[in-house]
């Protein structure tokens, strides 16, 4: 891998952020599961590590959607073509077929089970830089396009995580995140900060 290559490859511990919380949602229902009908507690059944579960859950969803929202520099380009690809963030949502089974958050067998599945997605996703290709994105209104876009005279095609559609011939400011993974910079908030400087 050359030094251009590692330079855009993610931190491990950033990528882990990321991927956790397209998850943040199955720890949710985890968390719902392991109430017991049963019981006239308020509490579920393993409070301590529901606790956690919700901690880490609503943590990693808003430092990702921060971290995007910050994005500020970032190439000016013009974009030539655009299509939407919204639909392959679904992807993501197969492990939460889980939720369908009987998990018992007390049970470490179910749990390291569950920790090696998960494990090997976050490689998967890791390897090939498609962390952010998160639901989570999707459910806060960002969209994945499939955009091919000129900046100078160089013609690019990459799949694009924008806020708002792409229109074909306007421009826009791209930041690269991986070797075909770019965010569409919020115009808006960048005039505006400017502005209020």
């Amino acid at each position: 891998m050359s030094q251009s290559d590692s330079a855009l490859r993610l931190r491990p511990s950033a990528a882990l952020l990321i991927f956790v919380s397209a998850y943040a949602p199955l720890l949710l229902i985890l968390i719902v599961k392991d109430y017991d009908p049963n019981h006239l507690s308020l509490l579920p059944r393993h409070p301590w590590m529901c606790l956690a579960l919700l901690i880490i859950a609503i943590a990693s969803c808003l430092c990702v959607l921060r971290s995007v929202k910050e994005i500020r520099n970032g190439l000016p380009v013009e974009v030539t073509k655009a299509a939407n690809k919204s639909g392959e963030m679904f992807g993501y949502t197969i492990p939460y077929l889980i939720s369908f089974l009987r998990i018992d958050p007390g049970d470490w067998q179910i749990l390291v089970s569950l920790f090696i599945f998960l494990s090997m997605m976050f490689a998967m996703a890791y390897r090939t830089q498609t962390v952010f290709i998160n639901p989570v994105l999707a459910l806060a209104g960002y969209m994945l396009i499939d955009c091919t876009f000129k900046h100078g005279t160089t013609e690019t095609q990459a799949m694009v995580i924008t806020h708002a559609p792409l229109k074909i011939g306007k421009h826009y400011i791209f930041e690269r995140l991986s070797h075909y993974l770019y965010v569409a910079i919020d115009q808006e908030s960048v005039s505006d900060e400017e502005k209020s400087r």
